[in-house]
């Protein structure tokens, strides 16, 4: 699969302050990219140079082989995280509007439909529920038929089910052999979409690959989460467990889930409120970025 967008040891420095200190991603056509981090990696940074609207420090931005151009701008859609919308006009006006601004758009009624917004169409957009909008938002972007889609921190704020249908949309838009580039502080939202992730700290790519490779990489092990209350505080003392403690649960890594539990057995602890699971994308983030809260 050919590349359609790279970044070469792209930099952005604001005197001594190094937003982005070296970032090469290669980003395969078809694919969805997510790009994660915690707050001050980089990464909105990264993208918005990716996306021409800040100039890199040094390094280059490839657009099918070249640099950004005019064929880019007609070819990209962008889905900001904040977008201010004209008040007291129709989702309708809307899309004519924003359609008027590019040479070659797809039928509208493509965009309408794939994007759910016929049922408020003439609705005023000040009016629009925090999922209508997030539709009528990613529409705008897929105006012009981009090779090329954006999505900045798509589902922040949205209700647990217009999170998944905005998912869906996703989905539909990947099934196209689009390419989208994702930035999300949602882990479990990564894992569900995206074919390929990079984890940005620093101004830096501290790791990269798909989400099921990075997980096999990093952990070897599954977890055992059981309540604090639940077991003695001297437990691990000649057992040999890795357990980290959280604020009302207690969790185990088990290479051997059966041996783990038949060890907790012998000790008579309660299995009543047991939890097994798999690692996530969550627990690599924290992994790799640390547990300190960001400003």
């Amino acid at each position: 699969m050919s590349l359609l967008l790279e970044t070469r040891d792209l930099k952005k420095h604001y005197g001594e302050v190094k937003a982005v200190n070296g970032v090469s991603l290669p980003i395969r056509q078809g694919v969805c990219f997510g790009l994660l981090g915690p707050n001050g990696a980089g990464k909105t940074t990264t993208v918005e140079m990716m996306e021409g609207i800040l100039t890199p420090t040094s390094g280059e931005i490839l657009y099918q082989g070249g640099p950004l151009g005019s064929r880019f701008k007609e070819e990209a859609g962008i889905m900001f995280q904040s977008t201010a919308l004209q008040e007291h006009i129709t989702v309708q006006e809307i899309l004519n509007l924003f359609q008027n601004l590019y040479v070659n758009c797809r039928p509208q009624a493509e965009v309408i439909e794939q994007c759910a917004l016929g049922e408020f169409l003439d609705r005023d957009s000040k009016k629009l529920s925090g999922g209508q909008r997030q539709r009528l938002l990613l529409a705008i972007s897929l105006i012009n038929d981009p090779q090329v889609l954006f999505l900045d921190e798509p589902t922040t704020g949205l209700d647990p089910q217009s999170r998944r249908n905005f998912w869906d949309l996703v989905h539909t838009i990947k099934a196209s052999k689009k390419t989208v580039i994702l930035t999300t502080h949602y882990m479990e939202e990564a894992h569900e979409l995206c074919d390929e992730i990079a984890i940005m700290d620093h101004g830096l790519i501290i790791a990269s690959g798909t989400p099921h490779g990075l997980l096999n990489e990093h952990f070897s092990h599954s977890v055992l989460s059981l309540p604090t209350a639940e077991i003695p505080h001297d437990i691990n003392e000649g057992l040999g467990l890795t357990m980290h403690h959280l604020k009302d649960r207690v969790e185990i890594f088990s290479d051997n889930v059966n041996s783990t539990l038949q060890l907790l057995m012998q000790h008579n602890i309660p299995l009543t409120h047991l939890q097994i699971r798999s690692h996530t994308l969550e627990d690599l983030f924290l992994k790799l970025t640390g547990r300190q809260l960001r400003a």
